[in-house]
């Protein structure tokens, strides 16, 4: 079995230290991904980051993930509450899916609190900052395991 998991970003994530610190917080992409990378190697597990502010790039990625890796992490944005396509392609990903968003996203606008991603994800992490993305690791870990 695969032993990679695909962690993926959507829009304006790369903006992350910049971008409303009161809500994202100060750490970077950069930051994240070697958080995820390190948790990933103390757990045997291979984490390849991307991120991208173009959805059929995206979309490319996790049909690319099909048969290739173990899961997806992905924290889809703006694209969680928009996306009917990119919930499409986690389904023909046919990987198991978490769902990571850095903030408590039912704290904030309505239009936030609908996702299309988390009716097709095994679990989901909101507002636990930076902390989400290496629950998500962990919790791959484990799902392996079983």
């Amino acid at each position: 079995m695969p032993r990679t998991l695909l962690v993926l970003n959507g829009p304006n994530l790369n903006m992350l230290g910049t971008r409303e610190p009161a809500t994202y917080g100060h750490e970077t992409l950069a930051d994240i991904a070697d958080l995820c990378r390190r948790t990933g190697s103390a757990l045997d597990l291979e984490v390849e980051f991307q991120q991208t502010n173009h959805e059929g790039q995206l979309i490319d990625w996790i049909h690319q993930s099909r048969g290739r890796c173990a899961g997806i992490v992905i924290n889809p944005g703006a694209w969680t509450h928009t996306s009917v396509a990119i919930r499409d392609a986690l389904v023909a990903s046919e990987l198991p899916v978490i769902e990571v968003h850095l903030s408590n996203v039912h704290k904030r606008e309505e239009f936030r609190h609908h996702s299309y991603v988390s009716g097709v994800a095994v679990a989901v992490l909101a507002g636990f900052g930076s902390n989400g993305y290496r629950m998500a690791v962990e919790h791959f870990a484990h799902l392996l395991k079983a």
